[in-house]
């Protein structure tokens, strides 16, 4: 039932048929900032100058990103100010690979076969708590808003984490590598909408769904949301390990006896045929595939479940939505 604008003169029925968020365009941003990284790409290489590496790394590896979450924000309610998007982005982002970071070092000092969920529950959790943190003071909760702020933190990770691997990637053993930079950016570019946005957009879902079902109507952990970080986890490990699990894959399909007792006893892998390598390019990005998949399909059927019965909800426009 609407109300009638007398009523409530400082309010926006934010879930109302037909009101739209405004904001900037997201195809624009995404040809506009892929043309200027091109531009600063085919530059850098004509004239060699490495001043610019730092601008090719910059807007490689936050062009989708940042495309994507102004994609999401505008599906988001208006309690989901521009102001909250970019404090997500940016300081959830940053506190997410700082968390990482130490965490990772202190923790996972010898890398075993549990790494790879170790590593997801360390980088989805510090996500997870960035989020918290950013989201204690909403005016009210819904789910979709929960999925949007968290794609914001999950995408402002990724972005500042592919930053790094681009800057090492530059780094060889023959000097600086300007194409081994480009084509590390291109591949994470290509594979960041399925990743760390996804993944928290996910868990900021229920997050924020438990939130609207609580008492006090704060974020707080309860099992669904234990559960589904559970599931993200697993994604996650799924996605690192990708490559591991490909290697033992094409050895059991097309490994001699001598290639398996050189991996058992000295971890390397000698006489690599080309067929092998095929099938291992083949195995890896099939896995990718699956687990991104499996993540967009959650990510879709909750987003249009969670899309109905949604309540409308008065929020007003003054100091609480800054």
């Amino acid at each position: 039932m609407k109300s009638h604008p007398a009523v409530f003169p400082d309010v926006a029925f934010v879930n109302e048929p037909g009101v739209r968020r405004s904001g900037p365009s997201w195809v624009r941003i995404l040809l506009g900032g892929l043309a200027l990284w091109v531009a600063t790409v085919v530059v850098t290489f004509v004239t060699g100058n490495v001043n610019l590496v730092p601008t090719i790394i910059l807007v490689g590896s936050f062009l989708v990103p940042v495309t994507f979450v102004a994609f999401a924000f505008r599906r988001a309610d208006a309690v989901i100010t521009t102001q909250r998007i970019f404090s997500a982005f940016v300081y959830g982002g940053v506190l997410g690979v700082l968390g990482a970071s130490i965490l990772e070092s202190a923790l996972l000092t010898n890398m075993s076969s549990w790494g790879y969920l170790a590593v997801g529950a360390i980088e989805e959790g510090v996500k997870l708590a960035a989020l918290w943190l950013l989201a204690r003071r909403l005016p009210f909760y819904t789910a979709r808003d929960g999925m949007v702020l968290g794609a914001a933190v999950g995408f402002g990770f990724a972005a500042f984490e592919s930053a790094g691997y681009a800057f090492n990637a530059l780094f060889t053993s023959s000097g600086l590598s300007l194409l081994n930079l480009v084509e590390t950016e291109a591949l994470r570019a290509v594979l960041a909408p399925v990743g760390h946005g996804l993944w928290t957009a996910l868990l900021g879902g229920v997050l924020f769904a438990a939130a609207a079902r609580s008492r006090g109507g704060q974020p707080r952990p309860d099992l669904p949301l234990l559960g589904w970080y559970a599931v993200v986890v697993l994604l996650h490990a799924l996605w690192d390990a990708a490559q591991t699990i490909a290697v033992w894959l094409t050895l059991l399909v097309t490994g001699t006896p001598a290639q398996w007792v050189a991996i058992i006893r000295l971890g390397q892998l000698p006489g690599v045929t080309q067929t092998q390598v095929h099938l291992f390019t083949m195995l890896n990005w099939g896995l990718l595939t699956i687990d991104g998949l499996i993540g967009m399909a959650l990510l879709l059927v909750r987003w249009v479940r969670l899309g109905r019965g949604r309540a409308t909800a008065p929020v007003p426009l003054t100091g609480s939505l800054r």
